[in-house]
C-alpha cells in the first residue's frame, strides 16, 4: 500500500468513527450535567484535530502552489489564482477558514518563511496548540521590526504556546498583543495611527429597503461610542441602581420598555443624529436636521389622500426619496407630523409642481426636485445617488444662454458632469423625457440614449 493510500485509509477510518457519533438531540437528554460537560471538552479535542488535519493539508497545498513555481503551482495549474482559493472551492469552507487554514498549515509545512513562528508550527502539529490559538498568536505578535528581533518575537511565541493550554484564543490574542507592546513600546503610536487610519463607516442599502450601517472604530472612538452605549443599556445588563428618585424612575423606564435593547439602542443613536445635526454649529452636515421627502402624486392630494389629511384615511400610498420601498398612508401621515418632513408633488408628466418652502426656489429646493425626479445620476448605467450629483443644464449657462429651471435642469455626478461638458457629450428633453446624445467620435449617427429616471418610486408611481 502507497504512502498516499495508506493516509487516505487512516482519514477514512476517522470520518466513520466519528460518523457514528449519534447526532440525534435525544441521545444527549438523559446525559447527567459532568458528562455534558466532559463530551464537550472531548468534542473540542476531536475538532482540534480536525482542524489541525486541514491546516496540515492546506498548508502543504500553498507549498505546491508557490509563487516562485508561477502556472505550474498547483492552485493555478487547476485554474485557481491562490491557494487559499484552491482550499476554499475544495472544501467548500468561507474565504476566511481557507486563509486561516494556509496561514497556520505554512507555519507546520514551511517554517522558514515566518521563522519566528516556529514555536507555534511545532505546537500545532503536536496537537497541543489549536488552529485558532496558532492565528491568535502570530495575530498578536505581528512581525519583527528595526526594534523588534525575531529571537525577541520567538521567545514570546514560546511562551504563549504554554499558556495556550489554560485559555481561550481570544484572551490568547489580547495576552500576544501585551507582549508586543511590551517588547515594542516604541510601536504603540504606530499601531494606533495605523487604527485611526482604518476607521470607517459604510451605509447600504438592503434589498427589502431596510438599511444597515457597518461602523469601524479606532480605540478611542470606540471607548466613546461605548460609553454611550452603556449608558442606553446599563439598567438591561443589570448596571447600579441609582440613588436619585429620578434616575431610579428613568432607570425602570427602561426596564419596563416593550422594545428589544438592540432596538432601544438603535432608536437612540438614531435620535443622536437627528439632534446633533440639528444643533450643528459647523455647518458640516448643511443646515437644520435631515429632512425626509415624501413623493406623493397631485391626483392622490387631491383624492383626500394628501400627506397630514385629516380627513377619513382612504388607501394610498408614497415613496420615501431615495428608496425602492412604497410606504403606507398611516405612515407618511405620521412622518408628516414632525418637522423634517417635505412632500413633493407630482403632476402630469412626472412633472415637479410643489417641493414645499424650505429655502429659496433656486438653491436646495430646486435640487430636492430634481432629486426626487431624477433619483440620481441620469447618465445610463451609473447608480451615484443624488447626494454625489451635480445640477447639470442641458442647455450650458454660457453657450446657449440656459436658464436655470427644472425643465432645463438634470442630476448628473461628477465624473459625468465633466464628461459631458469636456468630451462632447448633449442633452436634449421632449415632454418630460431625456435623451443622451454622443459625439460624433462615438456615434457618427449621433443617435439619441434614453436617459430614464433613476427614481424607483416615479417609475412605479407614474410608470416611466
Amino acid at each position: 500500500m502507497t504512502a498516499s493510500a495508506a493516509l487516505l485509509e487512516r482519514h477514512g477510518a476517522a470520518f466513520a468513527a466519528l460518523s457514528a457519533v449519534p447526532h440525534d438531540p435525544a441521545a444527549y437528554i438523559s446525559v447527567d450535567d459532568d458528562a455534558l460537560l466532559e463530551l464537550a471538552r472531548v468534542n473540542a479535542r476531536e475538532q482540534q484535530l480536525v482542524t489541525t488535519s486541514a491546516a496540515l493539508i492546506a498548508g502543504e497545498i500553498a507549498r505546491r502552489s508557490s509563487t516562485q513555481l508561477g502556472s505550474t503551482g498547483l492552485a493555478q495549474r487547476l485554474g485557481h489564482r491562490t491557494p487559499q482559493e484552491l482550499v476554499r472551492v475544495t472544501t467548500g469552507s468561507t474565504k476566511r477558514e481557507a486563509s486561516t487554514s494556509v496561514r497556520v498549515g505554512q507555519l507546520v509545512t514551511s517554517p522558514l518563511v515566518q521563522p519566528w513562528l516556529t514555536p507555534v508550527g511545532t505546537a500545532v502539529a503536536q496537537h497541543t496548540l489549536s488552529v485558532a490559538s496558532a492565528e491568535a498568536i502570530r495575530n498578536g505578535l505581528g512581525e519583527p521590526t528595526e526594534n523588534v528581533t525575531p529571537a525577541a518575537l520567538s521567545a514570546a511565541a514560546a511562551e504563549l504556546c504554554e499558556l495556550a493550554v489554560t485559555i481561550d484564543a481570544d484572551r490568547l490574542y489580547i495576552l500576544a498583543r501585551e507582549k508586543r507592546d511590551a517588547i515594542d513600546e516604541a510601536g504603540i503610536l504606530e499601531r494606533e495611527r495605523r487604527q485611526y487610519a482604518q476607521r470607517s463607516l459604510r451605509f447600504r442599502r438592503l434589498p427589502d429597503g431596510m438599511g444597515q450601517l457597518n461602523w469601524t472604530l479606532d480605540p478611542e472612538s470606540a471607548a466613546l461610542v461605548s460609553e454611550l452605549f452603556d449608558r442606553a443599556t446599563s439598567p438591561r445588563r443589570g448596571g447600579p441602581r441609582f440613588v436619585n428618585p429620578a434616575d431610579v424612575a428613568t432607570s425602570d423606564a427602561v426596564l419596563n420598555d416593550g422594545r428589544t435593547t438592540e432596538q432601544l439602542v438603535s432608536d437612540v443613536f438614531l435620535q443622536l443624529l437627528r439632534s446633533g445635526a440639528d444643533r450643528d454649529s459647523s455647518q458640516l452636515l448643511g443646515t437644520g436636521a435631515p429632512v425626509l421627502r415624501i413623493l406623493v402624486t397631485e391626483k392622490a392630494l387631491a383624492a383626500g389622500e394628501a400627506v397630514g389629511s385629516s380627513d377619513e384615511p382612504s388607501l394610498g400610498h408614497g415613496h420615501l426619496e431615495g428608496e425602492s420601498t412604497t410606504i403606507s398612508k398611516p405612515t407618511f401621515e405620521r412622518i408628516a407630523c414632525g418637522a423634517t418632513m417635505h412632500s413633493v408633488t407630482f403632476g402630469d408628466k412626472a412633472v415637479v409642481i410643489d417641493v414645499g418652502r424650505e429655502q429659496r426656489l433656486y438653491t436646495r429646493v430646486q435640487r430636492a426636485a430634481l432629486a426626487a425626479r431624477d433619483g440620481g445620476c441620469r447618465w445610463p448605467g451609473c447608480e451615484r445617488p443624488p447626494s454625489w450629483c451635480e445640477a447639470h443644464h442641458t442647455k450650458f449657462w454660457a453657450r446657449d444662454h440656459g436658464k436655470t429651471n427644472l425643465e432645463d435642469g438634470l442630476l448628473l455626478c461628477r465624473h459625468h458632469h465633466l464628461l459631458s461638458h469636456n468630451n462632447g457629450w448633449e442633452i436634449t428633453h421632449t415632454d418630460g423625457n431625456y435623451f443622451l446624445i454622443p459625439p460624433r467620435d462615438i456615434d457618427p449617427q449621433q443617435r439619441p440614449i434614453p436617459m430614464p429616471t433613476k427614481s424607483a418610486a416615479l417609475r412605479e408611481l407614474f410608470g416611466v
